[in-house]
């Protein structure tokens, strides 16, 4: 066990406290945080509202074209994987001898 010998003198060089490990540095404590304000229905909907006029809302048209791009995607991939599946289904056909 040419390892185990050379770990063993590794581990001589080492010293003999190995074993022992050294205590870590205490983490600080974070500082609590306050409870949030609890806040009835009606704040809460304005403020709903006033978060909501905040909002960038996308075009019609900035709608559409991106409709329009995820809709060409998605054919673009059905396409490719169409194209891979028969690709495999010809290749299984011919490893077992089987089809065409």
């Amino acid at each position: 066990m040419a390892s185990n010998e050379a770990t063993k003198k590794a581990d001589a060089a080492r010293g003999p406290n190995r074993s022992a490990s050294p205590t870590a540095p205490q983490r600080a404590t974070p500082p609590a945080r306050p409870a949030p304000k609890r806040v009835g229905p009606v704040e809460f909907l304005g403020e709903v509202r006033d978060e909501a006029r905040k909002v960038t809302w996308p075009t019609r048209k900035e709608t559409t074209v991106t409709t329009m791009m995820v809709f060409v995607m998605v054919v673009v991939a059905s396409l490719f994987f169409v194209a891979v599946d028969q690709v495999l289904r010809f290749a299984v056909g011919l490893i077992l001898g089987i089809g065409a």
